[in-house]
């Protein structure tokens, strides 16, 4: 089996933002006890921010990007060091791959990505991953490692994605808010589950929650990935998922295979503006399969350049999709309703072609 596990930043740092060495340990005596029984393993591991700022004494975690992006230089070398001693422990090696958006949109990045992967796992090696928040833009990163986790677990053909977190999983309301909430341990393909709004949560020293993860889990499932959600600290959680038992909350593949690309755009991009549609559009969307064009835009909402991800809403403003836009709001606001005779030679004639949209629904 080949398992890619996530851990989040509220799971292996205290209070403080310290890196907690017990955690750590507990996760890589996990990894290898699964190296030993023959699985091969990838982590993707958070906290490097919050590393670098109790490197650096900080009393509280920044918010400006400048300084996150610097201190997570300083906490990035920290991390993959206490890695490094605890795997050491059983005479297995770390290995530090820092990743960026550009590296799964562009086809050959991915493709190197995928080699570079699964050759340092030939190796022996065991692969943690982290977003390169050091360089990453503040309009092209993830914001959350559950989404790269998500899309590395496609690249590399994993069997299971696993995400650790502080939660023992998926439940029907809040549970530090709602005493009667029940965990759901398993969510079958395309539930409407994997569409609910939930609230983001967490701790503050992480930037990722529950929506967050949902969206992974539903990028894993469309990748044809069983992915579980499940509490850290929980005892032997990563051996026990790869055993196939039902451990927090488990989401079950679907018999789809989306592009990565299109993972990309549907669930790990910012959106940055939202483009109304009439039913015609809808149903040339959603029952036709077609490209999206001017006639059937309504409203153009925000301020978003060409090649920029939105959301497609129709009618009743649900939203259907997402989408890459092949030109600029303004742009799109002088040609929404007009017909493809009607447009200027200059202007694209698709405001978002079919190969860079996804529907969020069924």
């Amino acid at each position: 089996m080949r398992l890619v596990a996530k851990i989040g930043t509220s799971s292996i740092t205290d209070a403080l933002g310290v890196i907690d060495n017990a955690v750590v340990d507990m996760v890589c005596d996990q990894l290898a006890t699964l190296r030993a029984e023959g699985h091969e393993v990838i982590l993707v591991s958070s906290g490097a921010v919050s590393a670098g700022v109790a490197a650096l004494g900080m009393s509280a975690r920044p918010t400006d990007m400048p300084t996150l992006q610097a201190i997570s230089a300083a906490g990035q070398s920290r991390l993959m060091e206490t890695y490094n001693r605890s795997l050491g422990r059983h005479h297995l090696v770390a290995a530090q791959v820092l990743l960026v958006p550009h590296d799964f949109v562009d086809r050959r990045q991915y493709l190197h990505a995928r080699q570079t992967l699964l050759r340092l796992i030939e190796l022996g090696c065991i692969p943690i991953i982290n977003e390169n928040d050091a360089i990453a833009s503040h309009e092209l990163r993830y914001g959350d490692n559950d989404r790269i986790a998500a899309l590395v677990a496609h690249n590399v053909n994993a069997d299971l994605l696993v995400l650790l977190t502080d939660t023992a999983g998926l439940f029907t309301a809040d549970p530090r808010t709602d005493a009667s909430a029940e965990l759901i341990s398993e969510v079958v393909a395309e539930s409407p589950l994997l569409t609910a709004s939930v609230g983001s949560g967490g701790s503050g020293r992480g930037s990722g929650g529950m929506a967050s993860k949902l969206a992974a889990a539903r990028m894993a499932s469309w990748s044809g990935t069983r992915a579980v959600i499940a509490a850290a600290d929980r005892a032997n959680v990563l051996v026990d998922a790869a055993a196939g038992l039902m451990v927090g909350t488990t989401f079950q593949p679907s018999g789809r295979r989306v592009p990565a690309r299109k993972l990309w755009i549907g669930f790990a991009s910012q959106v940055d503006g939202v483009i109304s549609i009439d039913d015609g559009a809808r149903r040339a969307l959603v029952e036709r399969g077609k490209s999206l064009l001017p006639a059937g835009v309504t409203g153009v909402t925000g301020h978003f350049d060409e090649s920029d991800v939105v959301e497609v809403r129709d009618s009743a403003n649900d939203i259907i999709a997402r989408g890459m836009v092949l030109s600029d709001a303004a742009t799109l606001r002088q040609i929404l309703g007009k017909r493809t005779t009607e447009l200027p030679s200059d202007v694209a004639h698709e405001v978002i072609h079919r190969d860079d949209l996804v529907l969020l629904i069924e």
